[in-house]
């Protein structure tokens, strides 16, 4: 190879060394294999280095191909040893690697790509010399978990006479003995996990994270948008395990953009606690507390903010960095778009409700936050004599092209839930709630058409006038806020049609949603579809505006996507009292399943198609101790969801709830 010539980082070749020993390793800080090997090592598990037993030694074979083209790489950049077959119409690609964050977690993957028009189905064989035993191990089964099977054992020797025999738990994602690319399938991945531990716990929490949280099966588009929302959403999430590192928060691009002039500098809005919370609630609780924890670190900056426009309590700010104090460049919005404050509170309610952590209000600055804001909203509102009710004047909706209006349905609906909240967990906490909390919540106005059944925007508007966002859809959701469902239909119909269609992206997956509440799927998914012009190719990057202007790698439009699929396909509500659920799928979409879900210290693992609903208690915590959930039916059928054991019932409306026993 001339000077200059190939990436020095990758090792390629079109055959193997002849001397197994040769071959390339794949390591991290506890476990290491070398590949096509059925043995892989685990740090600490010695007399002398234990084997344990490989599945993912696996080598792939083209049937019927005489001598397909191959090649091997090591990409040490990455981390990851690739094999490809090239045979006509079709690549396929096995790839190695070692978690470097999950250290106790091994994946391969196996991807089958056509190259030309063909629609037979294209097969490949997996072979493995793997078999769960070992010379150096005295293995068990177990239970299956999530799907994998288990074993666990100790090593057969102590490294000195009566000294500890170290213990082995492995989980593994079964390997089938081919795999098949469809009639209509272009390209398909299939994962494969090994997750080896110390203990049974830690080998499950490492399997548990390794997984794809969510998975669907319906179009290829839709596949791929759902699988890069979660990459590029999860990627700004804090690490699991670092509660001494604080978070700053999550701006709509994330910490990629941000420079100068770009993604609004970088700054938080209610993006993070709308648009993205709710999703990284249901998959990664610990995330969602450190996101509160940024809002509670921040809470002083928003009493300054109250103080300096004249009100009391916490006034949060329209764009928020490391202090809490208004950065806004552009003054109207920090006055006027006040909503924030009972977004920001809105998630704390979602994660109290879904986690019951006392802890967080208790002991670490969420109960200062709550009633902080819950006297911002009673000193905002004026008393109207001629209506007997409360209003909240001069604010600008989340419809910015408004602003300086009476009575934003969405503000003002905001602010009655979060005056409902602070006095419900005023109480949880046994403190005493100003009975002023719950007279203001009942009498503050939110503006209803008593003719049309409608909600209009705020005092005074006229239908028919355009709106630039998503916002008195929102009332529906996340909201919740008590209609029926010939109201809930009215305000889709009235502000579908005259909402901007360059509007930001995530405005059309509120419309989603509302029309999968109301069984109207073929609507849902006209604008379901309408997000995927705000997703670039070939790379899945969203814009804000579907012109390609406004924050790029737009983060709240993914976040309202994800929605669409972890609260509308499956109606999932968070709710006082349970965890509501009431499937709906647009055409071609036939099953969903959620590896990881959380709720009240349990994982569940939930699977739902058209015709069943399956449920799985997999994981439950111990300290604090997780509340045993049930799944009950509007029927009234109850299903105990006990760890380890999986229910199933037809698809049907109800909700998941502490079981009374």
């Amino acid at each position: 190879m001339a000077d200059g010539e190939g990436d020095p980082g990758v090792f390629t070749a079109t055959a193997l060394p002849g001397d197994p020993r040769l071959l390339p390793t794949v390591t991290n800080a506890f476990l290491g294999t070398r590949v096509f090997r059925d043995i892989l090592h685990a740090a600490g598990v010695d007399t002398h280095r234990a084997d344990v037993p490989s599945p993912l030694g696996l080598r792939m074979a083209a049937p019927g191909a005489r001598s397909p083209a191959q090649s091997f790489a090591l990409n040490t950049w990455t981390g990851t040893f690739s094999h490809t077959i090239q045979s006509p119409g079709y690549t396929a690609t096995q790839q190695l690697y070692a978690h470097h964050s999950l250290v106790h977690l091994m994946a391969s993957s196996v991807t089958i790509r056509r190259l030309d028009g063909s629609t037979h189905p294209v097969t490949v064989q997996l072979q493995s010399l793997f078999v769960p035993q070992s010379q150096d191990l005295h293995l068990s089964s177990g239970p299956d978990f999530q799907g994998a099977h288990y074993i666990y054992g100790q090593t057969l020797v102590p490294e000195v006479e009566g000294g500890p025999r170290p213990t082995v738990h492995m989980l593994w994602t079964p390997i089938p003995q081919s795999l098949t690319l469809g009639e209509e399938e272009r390209e398909r991945c299939w994962q494969f996990l090994t997750a080896v531990a110390g203990s049974e716990e830690e080998a499950k929490r490492s399997y548990s994270a390794g997984l794809c949280s969510v998975e669907l099966d319906g179009p290829l588009a839709l596949r791929q948008a759902l699988h890069g929302c979660l990459y590029y959403l999860l990627s700004a999430i804090p690490p699991r395990d670092s509660p001494g590192v604080p978070f700053h928060g999550i701006s709509p691009g994330g910490l990629s953009n941000g420079t100068r002039g770009e993604d609004y500098w970088g700054h938080v809005f209610w993006d993070q606690d709308t648009w993205m919370f709710p999703n990284i609630l249901l998959l990664h609780p610990g995330a969602a507390r450190a996101i509160l924890q940024y809002r509670i670190r921040t809470l002083e900056g928003a009493r300054r903010n109250a103080r300096e426009q004249g009100y009391e309590g916490a006034k949060f700010p329209w764009e928020s960095a490391a202090t809490g104090r208004e950065v806004c460049p552009e003054e109207i919005y920090g006055t006027q778009e006040i909503h924030i404050t009972g977004d920001v509170l809105m998630a704390f309610e979602q994660y109290y409700c879904t986690t019951q952590d006392l802890k967080l209000f208790r002991e670490d600055g969420g109960w200062e936050l709550v009633e902080a804001v819950a006297w911002y909203w009673c000193s905002r509102m004026v008393w109207s004599e001629e209506e007997q009710l409360y209003h909240i004047r001069g604010v600008m909706p989340p419809d910015e092209y408004h602003s300086q209006v009476d009575n934003s349905a969405y503000t003002n609906a905001v602010a009655r839930r979060s005056l409902n909240f602070a006095a419900v967990l005023a109480r949880d906490l046994l403190l005493l709630a100003p009975e002023e909390w719950e007279d203001r919540a009942r009498k503050i106005k939110v503006p209803f058409d008593e003719e049309r059944k409608y909600h209009p925007e705020y005092d005074g508007y006229s239908p028919g006038e355009p709106v630039k966002q998503a916002d008195v859809v929102l009332l529906g959701f996340p909201l919740m806020h008590p209609m029926s469902a010939e109201v809930r239909r009215n305000d889709l119909e009235m502000y579908e049609p005259v909402t901007d269609p360059a509007g930001p992206a995530m405005t059309w997956s509120m419309f989603a949603l509302g029309w999968l509440e109301l069984k109207e799927l073929q609507r849902a998914w006209s604008q379901l579809e309408k997000c995927f012009s705000n997703i670039t190719e070939p790379f899945k990057v969203w814009v804000e505006n579907s012109d390609g202007s406004g924050a790029v790698n737009f983060l709240t439009g993914m976040g309202g996507f994800l929605q669409v699929i972890l609260f509308g396909f499956t109606g999932f509500r968070i709710t006082r009292s349970s965890l509501l659920f009431d499937p709906a799928f647009p055409d071609g979409i036939t099953k969903l399943k959620l590896s990881s879900i959380s709720y009240l210290g349990n994982r569940l693992e939930v699977t739902i198609t058209r015709e069943e609903i399956r449920m799985e208690v997999t994981e439950a915590s111990w300290d604090p101790p997780a509340s045993p959930l049930e799944a009950v039916l509007e029927s009234g059928q109850r299903f105990p969801l006990g760890e380890g054991q999986s229910v199933s019932f037809p698809t049907a409306p109800g909700w998941i709830q502490r079981s009374p026993s």
